[in-house]
């Protein structure tokens, strides 16, 4: 019991200290098996204590590096300045130009709407930025379509402005080239198969001169209009130089009178005068 007793002194600071408050006096030093045990008892509760403390410091530990390590993800998330995100940095693009960084979705819209204006040299978003987006850099990034649209942009500014001219069908709008000192006048569109002037850059007038054409009010240009001026031709019909009234003479002399109430000549469509010679 002597031995267990100097080997607990010895390594247990808390129980030296209630040996100590034992002491009544210097000539009564002793302690009892009973008190010893209880004691004993004591320090094993108080041990056990301390391990489950331990144990259950680790999770929350756990947690704390859980929590860095989402913080360290988060870190590695890249940030677009347009759409306002964070997204992994293989859904980023970098201009190479200005070194600006934004998400592959919102410069693929940006190349879009500029090449909807026929812009072939994309300046990059950022505010000021003058840096331009290359066509094979962007090539592995943007959609088929845009990549497609922007080609044709860029093939259309290597060709001189006198040399184009468009499908005046506004559902077509094709481009064409002339690359030919000669005037081209009645043309087929090579994309929608229509016939049309390019020397008035409107659907075909058949038969109706370009410089008479021109001559006709904004009004008398649609093909139902000019449809009625082939007919009257083939027809002979006369007009009113006034209200521009068609008209047909049966019988009679060429003395004509509009129900606008002018009096013009059939044949030369001038207006009459007692003086007139036709």
């Amino acid at each position: 019991m002597a031995k267990e007793s100097a080997l607990d002194l010895s390594c247990d600071d808390f129980y030296l200290s209630l040996l100590f408050d034992e002491i009544e006096d210097e000539e009564n030093f002793s302690i009892s098996d009973e008190k010893y045990a209880e004691e004993l008892q004591f320090q094993e509760v108080l041990m056990a204590s301390t391990s489950i403390q331990n144990s259950t410091s680790s999770p929350a530990l756990s947690l704390r590096e859980a929590e860095e390590s989402d913080e360290e993800g988060e870190s590695s998330l890249s940030f677009c300045e347009i759409c306002a995100e964070r997204k992994e940095s293989d859904e980023m693009f970098t201009i190479e130009t200005c070194s600006h960084i934004f998400c592959t979705d919102c410069i693929s819209k940006h190349v879009a709407t500029k090449i909807q204006e026929n812009i072939h040299a994309v300046t990059c978003p950022g505010v000021a930025c003058r840096g331009i987006l290359d066509f094979e850099t962007c090539s592995s990034t943007m959609p088929k379509e845009v990549l497609s649209r922007w080609d044709e942009v860029l093939c259309e500014s290597l060709i001189l402005a006198s040399q184009k001219f468009y499908c005046p069908y506004k559902d077509c709008s094709a481009m064409l080239v002339n690359d030919s000192d000669e005037i081209i006048r009645e043309s087929e569109c090579p994309s929608c198969w229509r016939l049309f002037c390019a020397q008035c850059n409107v659907p075909w007038h058949s038969g109706v001169e370009c410089e008479e054409f021109q001559r006709l009010n904004a009004d008398e240009r649609d093909r139902e209009d000019l449809m009625v001026r082939e007919l009257a031709k083939a027809k002979h019909w006369g007009r009113c130089p006034h209200c521009k009234f068609f008209v047909e003479k049966t019988e009679g002399c060429l003395h004509m009178t509009c129900r606008c109430g002018s009096q013009f000549c059939y044949k030369c469509g001038v207006t009459w005068t007692i003086h007139h010679a036709c």
